[in-house]
Formats: C-alpha cells, structure tokens, sequence
C-alpha cells in the first residue's frame, strides 16, 4: 500500500508522485499509448499523483488522454502542473499571459480546475514574479486552480510571495542525499509557513541506484540531460570517489533490508522534516513494483546515522536551493531550456 498524506486543507496525495519530465522526449521514443497503460498501472498501485508541466511537451495533453480513455483511474489522480513564462517573456507576463496559460492548461489536461499549479520564475532580476504569483492566486480564488505552488524558489523570493498573500501550499524542489540545500533555511522557512515540500531528485536521476554501484566514472557523453545534470551534482557533492562510497554504504543497508539503493535513498527523504512526497521519473513500470515496497520500509537510526557519516563528508552544492542552476552562464545553468512554453503550443 502506498502512503497517502494531505498536502493542505484535506487534499490527499500519494506520498510517491508520477513525475512527467522523463515523457516529454530526451529520454529516449515514447510510445503514447504505452505511456497511458502505465498511467493506468500506476494508479492501480496507488500512485495517484503525478507531475507535469506546461513546458513538458504533451505531457499534458497525455494525462489528458489518460483520464478520457480510464475515466474511472482518472477520477482517483490528482495531477499536479506548472506555470513556467519562458525567460524571454518574463517582462511580458502579466494578467492575460497568465490566465491563458492556465486555461491551455484546463484545455490540455480536460478539467474545469487544476489540482495544484507550481510557479517557477527563471531571473529574479526580472520583475514581476510578485504580480504573477498574485495572478495564480487569484484564479485560485475564482475555481480555476485549487491550490498553488512554487518550484525551485529560493529561501528569500519565497518569502516575498508569501508575504505579498499568496496562499502557497507547497514547494517542489531538488533534494536528496546528495544535495541537502534546503536543510539550511528552505525546510525551517517552509515547516514555519505550513508550506509541503515535493521533491524531485532523490535518486538523481537513477544514479543513486545499483546501475553505478562499483561503475568506472563515466569518461563519454551522458545518455541524456536529466544524467548530465545530476552528474554535476555528484561533482559539486566530491567527485566520483566520495559519491561510490555513499553507494557502498546504500548498499550494505538496501542487502539489509532487503530491498535496493533507490529506494533506500527515496525513503531517506522521504523521512525528513516537511517533506510530503518524493517525485519518482518513470519512462515506463520497470521499478512500479520496487516503489511499492517503499512506503513499508523503515530506517533505524543506526541507518541514518551511517548516511550522515558519509554524506557529511561532503563539498557541497552549496547555497540555497537552485541558486547554482540561476547562473545561466554556469555549468548548471547552461544544461538549461529557458524558452520550451511557446514550443509546446
């Protein structure tokens, strides 16, 4: 049974999220009708709650499709999406830009509201994501979204949101073992606001998995983005080195426990203060039945406190949460699409 948990106000999810990213092309062919028989597959094994974007190309037009074709599955999903203005335009968002994006939204996914919408904002030097955070809110107010959220706000622009009024419920940001940034003041800012926090990356992007226990460091091209960009995050932690013992002492617990790194690391934060759900990138139901087991895996505090043993070894990343990705001419930044809304039109 997976683990369900209200995000605010009675509004259940399943504590692990159907992430949409790995559909939207760069992870290899998607087929799109086998992509919604494991919709289907997933709701059937509890994980009721999935993830998009406006920017994900047909990621929403295919839980669409999803929810006509099993209209009695679709009923059970709560899908939450994303407000993402392409940097270029950022100085044009205003009212109307952001009420047509969340009616294509409405138009995409079939609903007359949307679940939960997360607000992310590329340049803070950029005016404006105050009165755009409003504009969410406001449709909030008039039925169209039901709940609002951000991703990837640091500490300091989150707290100018909320104290503009904006009602936000909940945050989804990166974190994992190897990225602990919200630790500082993400999570006290958050747990003080009653905000949730929804995390992508806990097994940065399949390397924190048995796949590249005892692996050589990768000396060729990555097979896709979402591998280059957590390959920078195991640099930013200390290097391959430091990131193979993590994954020996992950393992020497998942043989414990008799389960798999992945999941070991999903359930480390999962266990952490403020933290509602863990996004899980799927392409297909390969690891359906390995999630499934998480929700009935129990850390001791021996475990944990062999994790922090080596993970407090760490370099870094440093900072608040995204702040590395914000430098665009940075090598975190640079992995970035900043322009993929009007694409997906």
């Amino acid at each position: 049974m997976i683990e369900r948990q209200c995000l605010s106000d009675g509004y259940e999810i399943s504590r692990l999220i159907k992430g949409g990213w790995h559909l939207a092309g760069g992870h290899g062919a998607i087929d799109a009708d086998q992509a919604i028989r494991d919709m289907a597959a997933f709701v059937e094994a509890g994980i009721t709650t999935f993830d998009c974007a406006d920017i994900y190309t047909g990621v929403e037009e295919l839980i669409g499709t999803f929810r006509r074709r099993y209209p009695s599955l679709g009923s059970q999903t709560q899908v939450h999406t994303k407000f993402v203005p392409d940097l270029p335009l950022l100085s044009c968002v205003n009212r109307a830009y952001v009420e047509a994006n969340i009616d294509r939204s409405l138009r995409r996914l079939g609903t007359e509201q949307l679940d939960l919408v997360q607000f992310h904002w590329w340049d803070f030097n950029v005016p404006g994501y105050v009165e755009a955070a409003l504009e969410l809110d406001r449709l909030r107010q008039m039925g169209k979204i039901a709940h609002v959220g951000v991703t990837n706000f640091d500490t300091a622009h989150l707290q100018e949101i909320v104290s503009a009024g904006v009602r936000v419920c909940a945050h989804q940001l990166q974190y994992s073992l190897l990225d602990d940034r919200p630790d500082t003041e993400m999570t006290p800012f958050c747990q003080s606001e009653g905000i949730s926090l929804l995390c992508y990356g806990t097994v940065a992007g399949g390397f924190l998995s048995d796949r590249w226990l005892n692996a050589p460091e990768p000396a060729e091209s990555l097979a896709n983005r979402s591998l280059v960009k957590y390959r920078l995050i195991i640099d930013e932690f200390g290097g391959w080195p430091l990131f193979q013992n993590l994954l020996r002492q992950l393992d020497h617990l998942a043989r414990t426990h008799q389960t798999d790194i992945a999941s070991i690391a999903t359930r480390a934060i999962l266990d952490r203060p403020g933290v509602v759900a863990a996004i899980v990138g799927a392409t297909n139901t390969a690891h359906l039945l390995s999630h499934q087991h998480i929700s009935a895996l129990r850390l001791t505090a021996a475990d944990r406190a062999a994790m922090t043993a080596l993970t407090s070894c760490r370099l870094g990343p440093s900072g608040d949460v995204y702040t590395l990705e914000r430098d665009q001419a940075g090598p975190h930044g640079r992995i970035m699409k900043y322009d993929l809304n009007e694409k997906t039109t």
